[in-house]
């Protein structure tokens, strides 16, 4: 940091990571909120597709929770499409879905695990993209 300089710059290396992180969160979302539909779609299709052991907390209605997939991955969907405008609303938004996201995977844990551990990983990441990256990243400013 330059003498008599009131705020450090970001470097040109931490402003690309950003703006990756973001363009990686984007198709993140977009990628998984598709997913998701075809998850509540299966789960509103059959009841018994999703089989989940006796005695666990969170038993839920996986028709019911399918239609929660479903609404969610789309408007997560819709959300990751906007996000490719560079819209703050579209970074706060994500911020806000992506951590649904996350709990909706763990109540969904015992139904499909892996899946659900892996779209959580995801779904963190993409929180710290969106909270990283700001607007003069985009901008090139």
């Amino acid at each position: 940091m330059a003498h008599g300089t009131a705020t450090p710059t970001r470097s040109r290396a931490a402003r690309g990571w950003a703006v990756s992180g973001l363009v990686f969160a984007a198709s993140m979302m977009i990628m998984l909120g598709v997913w998701q539909v075809f998850i509540g779609i299966a789960a509103i299709g059959g009841d018994d597709f999703f089989v989940v052991q006796d005695g666990y907390v969170y038993d839920l209605d996986t028709t019911a929770w399918g239609w929660i997939h479903v609404v969610l991955g789309a408007v997560v969907v819709l959300t990751g499409l906007f996000l490719f405008s560079g819209a703050a609303w579209a970074r706060a938004a994500g911020i806000l879905l992506a951590a649904l996201a996350v709990v909706n995977n763990f109540l969904f844990l015992p139904y499909y695990p892996l899946w659900s551990i892996m779209v959580i990983a995801l779904a963190v990441f993409v929180i710290w993209s969106l909270a990283t990256v700001e607007s003069r990243d985009l901008t090139g400013a």
